[in-house]
């Protein structure tokens, strides 16, 4: 594929990186060409960035703030990895930060041209500190301690804010955590400081629920901040300052890193699911992070070949056709942006480059690379996870995530009697993919199972988690019409997993003859005509060229059709996803569902037996699979492998 960007690069090496032909060299000149790309947009005193594009809800100055602590940051990574491989810093790399530290903080919170915005409580202003401050950190020697003390005092009192206001109750509470481990190093504001970093990493143990998994705040909020924020932060303050890894925080991320690495498919591509996916290849943060911290399950050539698999997926398709990141997944995108972000926030995804710590001379960047785990078989059994409620399922180059426990859902005792948010496309489907993407708001929703009622299909509202384990998870839920449950209804779903299909098994309880409706896979294209789809019966398939989808009434459906989604998702403009229509009766509903890219080999369909006891599943390699539901909340399942 042609790179669609300006960035000059090395040639590629497919002795050292087989997989991706890049290398640190690669790295370092991506980093060059997106600093480079920023330069015209800079202010004249060099406080602030603006790109072009849109504003956002916090206003041109913060975003301004937004694109010089950022961008800083990606500097701050790539001067830091120079240094430590004993090459000399180039000048102009760090200088014209240092020229906007002295701006930015002449006059904080005044109509100062180059002033920054004060901080204030659950201000953006405390992001951005994070990112100056961590910056700084990282640059002790080369800026820092070469400031006069007059900027030095000024940028610690605006730093300083951070400890003192509020943060969001979610992962902002880390923000002041990397301020305060800076002003530590800095010797200012210590007592504040030290206070900050407690205050933060107790709030954040609150939302430990294990197998690596920490929820974004109150509620199930389980997305990709759990790698590129609750364990990148502590973790990475820590090792900046030199000071010994927790031992607790260094197995948590070990035991996330243990699914997440099978979330990447051959293309490099990351899971498709939660906020901010604009951040791209921040993505990579946490697999480098293992590699610094000695808490990975991946031997070196693996991990670098997940990061540079990722952050070359994305510039191969478009992320920064100009050299500048735009708003979105690959090209520009407004349905994929959340309101607080600006035409900056993009820049986020400098925390990927956080491999550039490692010495030239570490593993990570002289192993041969190795194939990622999801690349050439599938991983077998599929790895259940309790706490958060997910079920990692990959193989044969693709990840697939099943989702019983994320639903970004206000906490349930924080309101006890207000009404539910409406579904979140990003974070209440059954299932995300590293290819396909949720459909848009007025289309009809992929991966879902509702009641049809008054029109419309319920919401799965809040996902109550049933158990997960090797192969299998489950949860509940009552439907929802506008925030509110349906009375006297209930779903219970179990999945379970092996090759490339997953089967459902729904128990369904509300008035018998109850319309329901459930759905598969969304596979998008940039026009219709290529996509291939047909309904026959109690089976649907849709394809593209790449990808391959299909959904399959096993037991107690009446029939199946392909629905379209004109709006399309992140990965075209235009999408369509098979569906099933029936009725509520007095057995369960199954599905058998897969995803593939179009050349894989083909996998016999397994074969399911629905009994008054309960569901047998039998797979292609003559393993079976034994579905139970014993009362209201509790399920069963055991395998046996031949």
């Amino acid at each position: 594929m042609n790179t669609p960007h300006p960035f000059v690069l090395p040639p590629e090496d497919r002795a050292l990186s087989p997989c991706t032909g890049w290398t640190r060299a690669h790295w370092e000149a991506v980093a060059d060409g997106l600093l480079a790309a920023v330069r015209p947009y800079r202010s004249p005193g060099g406080a602030l960035i603006t790109l072009p594009g849109r504003t956002s809800w916090s206003g041109e100055r913060s975003d301004g703030l937004e694109g010089y602590a950022r961008t800083f940051l990606l500097a701050a990574l790539r001067a830091a990895g120079t240094a430590g491989s004993g090459r000399a810093v180039p000048a102009d790399l760090l200088e014209p930060y240092a020229d906007g530290l002295r701006a930015g903080t002449a006059a904080p919170g005044t109509a100062d041209p180059e002033s920054w915005p004060a901080v204030v409580d659950r201000g953006q202003a405390m992001v951005e500190a994070a990112s100056v401050a961590l910056a700084l950190h990282l640059t002790k020697d080369q800026l820092w301690d070469r400031l006069d003390e007059s900027t030095r005092e000024r940028a610690a009192d605006w730093l300083a804010g951070a400890l003192r206001h509020e943060p969001v109750d979610n992962n902002w509470w880390l923000f002041p955590v990397a301020v305060g481990t800076f002003l530590e190093a800095a010797d200012r504001h210590r007592d504040e400081a030290r206070a900050a970093i407690e205050r933060g990493l107790a709030r954040i143990e609150k939302w430990y629920v294990g197998d690596g998994w920490y929820t974004d705040g109150a509620g199930r909020y389980f997305d990709h901040y759990n790698g590129w924020a609750m364990h990148l932060y502590p973790l990475l303050c820590a090792a900046v300052a030199g000071t010994p890894a927790d031992p607790v925080r260094r197995e948590r991320l070990r035991e996330f890193l243990t699914g997440y690495g099978r979330l990447f498919d051959r293309t490099g591509a990351p899971l498709h699911q939660g906020r901010s996916l604009t951040y791209r290849f921040a993505a990579a943060a946490p697999l480098w992070l293992g590699a610094l911290v000695d808490a990975t399950p991946y031997p070196p050539g693996t991990t670098r070949r997940l990061a540079s698999g990722v952050l070359r997926h994305f510039l191969d398709r478009g992320a920064a056709r100009d050299g500048l990141l735009s708003l979105g997944w690959y090209g520009p995108d407004p349905a994929t942006v959340q309101a607080y972000s600006g035409s900056a926030s993009p820049y986020w995804a400098a925390k990927g480059f956080v491999g550039l710590l490692l010495p030239e001379g570490h593993q990570v960047w002289t192993a041969r690379e190795s194939a990622g785990p999801a690349e050439d078989a599938d991983v077998d059994p599929a790895l259940g996870l309790p706490g958060p409620g997910l079920l990692v399922h990959s193989g044969h180059g693709v990840g697939r995530l099943v989702n019983h426990g994320a639903d970004h859902q206000p906490a349930a005792a924080a309101t006890p009697s207000a009404g539910l948010d409406a579904d979140d496309p990003l974070y209440a489907r059954l299932a995300y993919s590293t290819l396909t993407g949720p459909t848009r708001e007025g289309d009809p929703a992929d991966n879902h199972i509702g009641l049809v009622l008054a029109g419309g299909t319920t919401g799965r509202g809040r996902i109550e988690p049933l158990g997960a384990g090797p192969g299998w998870a489950a949860s509940a839920h009552l439907p929802t019409l506008a925030g509110q449950p349906v009375p006297d209804t209930r779903i219970v779903s179990i999945s379970v997993a092996r090759g490339p299909y997953e089967v459902r098994v729904h128990h369904v309880r509300a008035p018998e003859g109850t319309a329901v409706r459930e759905s598969g896979w969304a596979p998008a294209t940039s026009s219709r005509d290529e996509l291939r789809s047909v309904a026959d019966g109690l089976g649907a398939r849709v394809a593209t060229a790449s990808v391959h989808s299909t959904l399959t009434g096993a037991h107690g459906w009446d029939r199946a059709r392909v629905d379209s989604a004109p709006h399309g998702t992140a990965f075209g403009e235009v999408a369509e996803l098979a569906v099933l229509e029936g009725t509520v009766a007095a057995g369960p509903l199954v599905t058998v569902l897969s995803l593939t890219w179009a050349d894989a080999a083909p996998v016999a369909a397994p074969r399911v037996l629905a009994t008054a006891s309960g569901v047998h599943v039998t797979w292609a390699d003559g393993s079976t699979s034994r579905i139970r539901r014993n009362g209201a909340d509790r399920c069963s399942v055991t395998h046996e492998h031949v």
